[in-house]
Formats: structure tokens, sequence, C-alpha cells
């Protein structure tokens, strides 16, 4: 029993890389398991660590996907949702007030109000806006929960086929049904190899393996060199450009990764986050990439700042895809110093990794 469990370790060390270590003094005190999958729209492999076979949910930045049948069926157009509300829809946004007033918009334009939000609610993870809810005695509201305009979005597509809005989270609606075709066809993988299960906002979350998700984001940013059907390469571009002209609704205004990302990188790449580690990224087609790319990272811990930030950085650095004066300005994300109680330096955070 006791071999059985140290060859089950060794096989888990094996399978994923380490991506980021903690170090205290002279010595690594820990480490950062992860998986990374780097490739183009047709899903050629450029780059990998660990074994990118390993499934993992997509969390929230499935959302991209979540958005395209809304536009594919016309429900966009026939409310007339604008880029900057489509890009919201997209985001896990920090529940600032020109968040919440967007999904407030959203649905009075399907003829709803946020009482028919099935999301929960949580503390806005601005830190600003949060603070100032306590200050005042109140409690978050549905608009606050940073998937707010992701099920806004889903009420108007139910309101546009003439479904059944209370049952809109339902994985056999028909909303959530043209939802896991448009992933499946991104990913290019078969509808009966996506795992679903329940997202902590109530919506149906797809697990895939981490490859096949890097080539749903090389697919959807590089849409003109895949055999996509003009109605899915027209959405994937609207996506595409809601996500880069609006990102600090896809984030927010402060300290998001999502957000200063996508503005330091003026336009070239997508950058969406999920829960338990998980960054999806997709870089435009530019003159090192051609055909762009499609970038998945997942942290197999689960971990969410200190090591998945850390990773998305030096990824891109490695790639070839953020200059000097670009990494300085995300200098924050890229490593950061560990400091005791005194706040004295003892250590730092720090990518360990090599794509190539």
């Amino acid at each position: 029993m006791m071999r059985f469990m140290r060859e089950a370790a060794r096989q888990s060390v094996v399978e994923a890389a380490v991506l980021v270590e903690v170090t205290r003094g002279a010595l690594v005190e820990s480490r950062h398991r992860g998986f990374i999958a780097v490739v183009d729209p047709e899903g050629t492999l450029v780059a990998s660590l660990g074994d990118i076979t390993t499934q993992a949910y997509y969390r929230s930045a499935a959302k991209p996907f979540q958005a395209i049948p809304l536009i594919t069926s016309g429900a966009a157009d026939h409310f007339k949702l604008t880029q900057r509300e489509l890009a919201l829809i997209i985001g896990s946004h920090s529940g600032e007030a020109i968040h919440t007033r967007e999904v407030s918009a959203i649905l009075a334009k399907i003829g709803l109000d946020e009482t028919a939000l099935q999301c929960g609610t949580h503390m806005p993870f601005d830190e600003i806006t949060a603070r100032q809810l306590k200050t005042e005695g109140k409690q978050p509201a549905l608009l606050h929960n940073n998937c707010s305009g992701k099920h806004a979005g889903m009420l108007a597509l139910a309101r546009f086929l003439g479904q059944p809005a209370e049952t809109y989270l339902d994985p056999n609606h028909p909303v959530q049904r043209q939802i896991l075709l448009v992933l499946a066809r991104f990913a290019a993988v078969g509808v009966e190899e996506v795992k679903i299960a329940v997202d902590g906002c109530g919506a149906p979350v797809f697990g895939i393996a981490i490859e096949a998700m890097a080539r749903s984001y090389g697919q959807l940013v590089g849409s003109e060199h895949t055999g996509l059907d003009e109605n899915l390469r027209v959405a994937a571009q609207r996506v595409v450009n809601a996500m880069t002209e609006y990102p600090e609704m896809i984030g927010g205004t402060r300290g998001r990764l999502d957000t200063e990302l996508m503005r330091v990188a003026r336009g070239q790449i997508i950058s969406k986050v999920g829960a338990e580690g998980v960054h999806l990224l997709g870089v435009l087609p530019n003159q090192h990439y051609p055909r762009g790319l499609g970038i998945a990272i997942k942290v197999e811990d689960g971990d969410t700042r200190r090591a998945r930030d850390p990773v998305v950085i030096e990824t891109l650095r490695q790639l070839g895809l953020l200059d000097t004066e670009q990494l300085a300005q995300l200098a924050c994300y890229g490593r950061a110093p560990v400091y005791n109680h005194q706040r004295l330096e003892v250590g730092e955070i720090r990518p360990c990794f090599n794509l190539w």
C-alpha cells in the first residue's frame, strides 16, 4: 500500500510541472505546480508544460463562448445590446457602479429586473466598493455578483427564444444547449466529451482537456484560419472586439490583471480568468504568430493570485509577446516579495519554468 501511494505521488509530480517557487531566505519553501498549453488556431502545439491532456473546468474563462449564441441567434441585435454591454456579459466584473448600472440596463432592455438573476450574491471584488457597502451597513445585491452580466445575457437569449426564464440555468434548457454546442465547436471536441458540473454562480460549467481549452481560444482570435462558418466567425470577432475595446468591463477599473493586461497589450491579447487557478488567453495574429495563439494555464492547487498571475506574465514574456515597457507596467503581477509581520522582505514569489 505504501509503495502504491508513493508511486501515485510520484506520478502526480510528473503530470504537473513546477511553475512557481516561494522562497524564504536561501530555501524554496513552497512550490505551485500546473499545466500550460500554447497552440495555434488549428490546434498545432507550440509549447507546453505538464500533461496537457489533463481535464479541468473552464470556470469563468468560458464566458466568451457563453456569449456567442446571444450574437449568432440575433438576440444581441434584437435587444440593441452595445459592445460595452456585451463586454460586461463576457466579463467577471468587480461589482463597481459602472458594472451594476450596465447589468441593470441589459435587464431593462429585456423587460426584467435583478430579481430574475439566479447567480446568488457575494461581496464585490473591488475593495473600495466592498468597503463602502460595509460602511453603509448594506448587503451585496445580485447585481454585484461578478457573473451577473453573464446571467443577464443568458436571460436575454431565453427571452429572445421564447423559452422560460425561470429555468435558464438547467443544463437541458435551450440556452445552455446552444452554449454547449458552441463551446464544443471552438474546442474541436465532441459534445459527449465535455464534462458538465455546476459553477459557483449556479450556471453549467464545462470540463475538457487543457490542450482543448487552448485550442478554443486560438480559434476565437484566429477564426479566419479555421473551418468555422461565417456566423461563428463574425460572432467571434465581435466578442474579441468587445473585450479589447472595453477591458474595464471584463475585470474592473483597478487591480484586475485581465483589464490591465489587455490595456497594456493594446488590443493584441484577450485575457480571461477562471476560478481555481485557470487563465485563458488569446493572442491575435501578429508578426511572430501570424495565425494567432491560444494559451491555457491551470495551476494545480487552484491558486488564483499568488501563482497564477506570475505564470501568465512569464508565459507571455517567454513567448515574446510583451516588451520591456509592457513588462514594467505589469511588474506587480509578475513576481512579488514575501514579507514578515514587521514588513521586512524575507523572500519572493517567482515563476521558475521554461516553456522551451
